[in-house]
């Protein structure tokens, strides 16, 4: 068969820890074919083009195979192939957590009692 649901396949490809959380992807709009938004029905066909977003950050892929069953990851990764824009897209986005990370380094210690009233205050939190 070379159909099969968008939901499953995305799970399949470990895009997904579970079919739920990529049926609620669907319905949040992070997954489209072929440029157009989809249900957690729609039939994923080969040569497809889908942009998915997750966790992960943001794929471009082109569907090479389709299947319902999930399997090592190895296996998985030969369902699709991601574009080069995505892949040099993703690694400036590392890049560029990476740098925020350098100007902002984590705090020596935990704040205090005293530390934590101040933040809150600074905030406006009650």
């Amino acid at each position: 068969m070379g159909v099969h649901r968008i939901d499953k396949w995305l799970w399949a490809a470990r895009f997904f820890k579970t079919r739920a959380l990529a049926s609620k992807a669907c319905d949040l709009g992070r997954i489209r074919i072929n440029h157009l938004e989809v249900k957690p029905a729609r039939e994923v066909r080969v040569g497809d083009m889908l942009w998915v977003k997750n966790e992960g950050g943001e794929f471009e892929l082109e569907v090479l195979a389709v299947s319902d069953v999930r399997g090592p990851a190895s296996v998985a990764q030969g369902l699709y192939r991601e574009t080069d824009a995505s892949k040099e897209r993703r690694a400036q986005e590392a890049e560029a957590r990476k740098a925020m990370q350098a100007m902002m380094p984590m705090p020596e210690r935990r704040p205090s009692k005293r530390d934590r009233r101040l933040i809150h205050r600074f905030r406006g939190d009650s």
